[in-house]
């Protein structure tokens, strides 16, 4: 009978009742603003860390999960007689938490050589960001509750993350500038002119899809290319937003009244904040199947007894 337990880092914006409702485990990503070191949901909620950013002298930054927080998860779940662990993370290429996972598998085989074929740890990379695999966690938490082995989770997980997307609105360009996405000129002459850009976070990729002016347009904008990308009107669709609530309540009032369902509505944290700004909207949903060759799937690494020099011979990690 296997035990199976899920773990996330913070940027996944799972809110702490589903993390409790669904017995899954958060990391928190190391956060510095101003000289001052934070840790994701731990040091504050999402809801506290707006006015953070919106005070911050300088763009905050953020950096990857410390090895031991890895290896001290693993350790807990071990003596608690789990048999696998999945650990799922945001877009490796833009985070070193995704590696420090990796790294912290070989460190805890080789102090815990009793593990060795006995406990999986299967370390996922989304290729997203944010409820683009938050929602596929809380997804696959339930599934360990409905009896899926670790297997099906993990085939779940290739399949859903071949299809997630996300759509956001930015309200300000001043993050795009300050973070370096588009030159001060362009934010400037961007917000005289009320330009809303809509992104498109695609398989670890940013790119604005389309941009319009004034923000009654911007939420219009947002759902029409969430028309044209989506599956089917049936796919599920999950509505988020930052600092101004009303963004995304627009979004789900629209949203319910159009496909006469309830759509829940979650709140952004820093990773995305801090690049779109805290006056923002998105919408997360399933879109067609992308096909693509093996080496761009997500990938799902498992380690069951492997080392850490064994980790530094296959990967070049150090």
């Amino acid at each position: 009978m296997q035990k199976i337990k899920i773990i996330v880092d913070s940027p996944c914006d799972i809110p702490d009742d589903d993390l409790t409702r669904y017995g899954i485990e958060m990391v928190g990503v190391p956060i510095n603003v101003d000289g001052k070191d934070y840790v994701e949901r731990e040091s504050f909620s999402c809801q506290e860390f707006y006015p953070i950013l919106e005070n911050a002298t300088n763009l905050p930054t953020t950096s990857r999960v410390p090895i031991g927080v890895f290896t001290e998860k693993y350790r807990k779940n071990w003596d608690e007689g789990c048999t696998d662990i999945i650990v799922i993370t945001m877009n490796a290429i833009g985070s070193g938490t995704h590696e420090s996972a990796q790294m912290a598998a070989g460190l805890f085989f080789d102090d815990t050589p009793e593990a060795v074929g006995t406990l999986s740890i299967h370390i996922v990379d989304s290729m997203s960001y944010s409820l683009g695999y938050g929602y596929p966690a809380m997804r696959a938490a339930a599934k360990i509750g409905e009896g899926n082995s670790a297997e099906e989770i993990l085939e779940y997980l290739r399949d859903i993350f071949n299809r997630i997307e996300i759509l956001l609105v930015c309200y300000t360009l001043e993050y795009a500038r300050r973070s370096g996405r588009i030159t001060a000129a362009a934010a400037v002459v961007g917000g005289a002119l009320g330009i809303r850009p809509t992104i498109a976070m695609i398989d670890g990729t940013t790119k604005i899809t389309s941009k319009v002016r004034g923000d009654k347009k911007a939420i219009q904008n947002l759902l029409d290319s969430y028309r044209k990308r989506r599956d089917s009107p049936d796919a599920h669709v999950l509505v988020a937003s930052a600092a101004i609530d009303e963004y995304g309540q627009e979004l789900k009032r629209q949203l319910e009244q159009e496909l006469g369902r309830d759509i829940k509505h979650y709140k952004i944290g820093a990773a995305i904040t801090i690049n779109s700004g805290p006056r923002m909207a998105a919408l997360c949903y399933l879109g067609p199947k992308r096909e693509r060759d093996e080496s761009k799937q997500p990938s799902v690494i498992t380690y069951d007894g492997i080392t850490r020099s064994e980790i530094a011979e296959k990967t070049g990690l150090p």
